[in-house]
């Protein structure tokens, strides 16, 4: 076996450096934190990246709920962390960042009438006026934060990307993935225990969420579970 070949195989299990200008691999324990957070990170990358090509509509739902809940352990365990520093002061050039927007149409589509829910952008701040948001631009945010930080960790800078996932849970795509795990939870939740959704909510993220008298704008008439249920590959209660 070449020494490419031996790189191509360790590289899943090891952690790639930098050490005077020679691509060195050092193996890592399945168990070492970096390795295991890198793990669920592609995992979530892959899975919603094959969840969004629409093959298995009828359980796209359930798949993102798991997926979006399993992401989150990680993330727990970055915020429960002590501050990660990198060991460089600046961040180092990571190249032009992949494109999502057709990822995002694609999640839209797929979770066409339910994508788009009403959430609390900071539950510590009083009185709170619910905003409108979408499930896909949630995830397809979220994907590009953590491609980000990928791209750090396949070129073998460790401290880098654990340093971008922390920093990136705290400020962006920990809130981001936790509201969109809520409205998952909740469409999950109304067709499982079979209570339908009279209506959707302030659900046009180009308007404004709120009206002159403080109440979420209603639009798009009632969409019942039962009618969702079959397309989002979900069951009621007693079927």
């Amino acid at each position: 076996m070449s020494e490419t070949d031996t790189e191509t195989v360790i590289e899943g299990a090891g952690v790639l450096a930098e050490q005077g200008g020679v691509r060195h691999v050092s193996t890592a324990s399945p168990d070492d934190f970096a390795v295991q957070i890198a793990d669920q990170v592609e995992s979530f990358i892959l899975a919603v990246t094959e969840v969004a090509k629409g093959d298995e509509p009828d359980s796209a739902v359930p798949y993102l709920l798991l997926e979006v809940s399993q992401l989150l352990l990680a993330g727990g365990r970055l915020g429960a962390h002590e501050d990660i520093v990198p060991e460089e002061r600046y961040e180092p050039d990571i190249g032009p960042e992949p494109d999502v927007d057709e990822l995002r149409e694609r999640l839209g589509q797929l979770l066409e009438p339910v994508d788009v829910y009403s959430e609390v952008f900071d539950p510590y701040v009083p009185r709170s006026a619910p905003v409108a948001c979408r499930i896909s631009d949630d995830l397809a945010d979220v994907l590009t934060d953590l491609r980000h930080g990928m791209a750090h960790y396949r070129a073998g800078r460790v401290s880098e990307a654990l340093w971008w996932w922390q920093f990136s849970y705290l400020s962006n795509w920990g809130p981001t993935a936790s509201a969109a795990l809520r409205a998952l939870q909740s469409l999950v939740a109304h067709v499982r225990l079979n209570t339908p959704l009279a209506e959707l909510d302030g659900l046009d993220t180009d308007s404004d969420a709120v009206s002159d008298d403080g109440e979420l704008e209603r639009e798009a008439g009632e969409v019942m579970a039962a009618e969702i249920a079959a397309p989002l590959g979900l069951r009621t209660a007693g079927e």
